[in-house]
């Protein structure tokens, strides 16, 4: 036992640098994990002014000062803001509340359709189909009491919104203005002698960076596109739906097989199993298999792809850990923890789990 401890820490810990290293990330897990709902406006703000920043350098390299460019990206990042809490968001929940007031018809058809499957398939009775509906109906009536209770409690999440709409803007314009004096800060506690640390930077820099990008790029595209195509159909809920495919694409293979329903359910309420039916789901399944099989490769060439079981593995671990926000980052901290592992000093060839 102890011969085999001795050799995994030479082989993973024998330089000092990883270390230091290791303490660093185990305080930085720590601090999100005991401090992360506290810290979520100054974590927020990271990540959009870590995406920005791409833009700033790029304005740089055209000679812009920074200043300038800073104050020309976050002005149009504002302007996004406005645009998609003053006109998108007001939409979604209008088309929201729209289809919550059509819950009720949509369940009552869906209790007739169910009703008559007995007269199909003579190995369901009809006493079977109506225990499923008595199921059905409690569960119903139970989310309906705890969104009736979620409503009532969701007051103070919406000063914390108001709050978050103040502060995470503010905090994003200061941490582009001030990105090297703030970095000069941080390096200030590190050890003079932080090569590994700049090795791991610059991979985990490249994969997060590129993958985080790449997603963004995505939904907007999947996104848009989808609602082309639901438009074009006509569709109803036309906004909602596509932008619950747009950000089922952070979920791979979940994601995508989920948003499926409620596109196929809206479909069938709408017009049945008929020719327009079939005509969108089957335009639906093409910007699917367009976005699996064109626009990731082109997005992600960069990125190092994870293997299935990791991306699986990463959602199960972080969503028990952070609910549904783990799930939101599952893949950029997978990304992460695989980048870490590539980029380790080790003694032998053992590879990370990609694919």
């Amino acid at each position: 036992m102890y011969k085999t401890l001795s050799e995994w820490f030479h082989r993973y810990l024998s330089d000092p640098q990883a270390v230091v290293l290791t303490f660093i990330l185990i305080f930085g897990f720590a601090i999100i994990i005991y401090m992360g709902e506290m810290l979520m406006p100054a974590l927020a703000a990271l990540v959009i002014a870590y995406l920005l920043e791409s833009v700033v350098r790029f304005m740089q390299t055209r000679n812009a000062k920074r200043i300038r460019a800073v104050i020309l990206v976050f002005s149009t990042f504002t302007a996004f803001l406005i645009f998609f809490f003053g006109g998108i968001v007001p939409l979604v929940s209008s088309q929201l509340t729209e289809f919550l007031k059509e819950v009720p018809t949509y369940l009552g058809a869906a209790q007739q359709a169910l009703l008559q499957i007995p007269e199909h398939v003579p190995y369901v009775s009809d006493a079977q189909i109506r225990e499923i509906l008595d199921e059905v109906n409690k569960e119903i009536a139970s989310f309906g009491q705890q969104l009736l209770t979620g409503t009532l409690e969701s007051i103070p999440g919406i000063l914390t919104v108001i709050v978050y709409a103040i502060l995470v803007p503010l905090l994003v314009f200061f941490f582009l203005k001030d990105k090297d004096a703030i970095l000069k800060w941080c390096f200030s506690f590190l050890p003079k002698q932080r090569d590994l640390m700049s090795g791991v930077w610059e991979e985990v820099d490249q994969q997060i960076g590129n993958y985080v990008r790449g997603k963004v790029w995505e939904i907007l595209i999947v996104g848009v596109a989808t609602y082309i195509v639901f438009v074009i159909f006509g569709l109803k809920y036309a906004l909602l739906l596509s932008a619950l495919v747009g950000l089922s694409v952070l979920i791979p293979y979940i994601g995508a097989t989920v948003v499926s329903l409620p596109v196929a359910a809206i479909a069938y309420f709408q017009w049945g199993v008929n020719s327009d039916f079939w005509y969108l789901m089957m335009a639906y399944f093409v910007v699917q298999a367009l976005d699996g099989n064109v626009l990731v490769p082109l997005l992600f060439q960069k990125v190092v792809n994870l293997h299935p079981v990791a991306i699986i593995v990463s959602i199960l671990v972080f969503g028990g850990i952070w609910g549904f926000w783990g799930v939101f980052f599952a893949i950029p901290l997978a990304t992460l923890v695989n980048a870490l592992l590539t980029a380790w000093p080790r003694i032998g060839n053992e590879e990370p789990l990609s694919g």
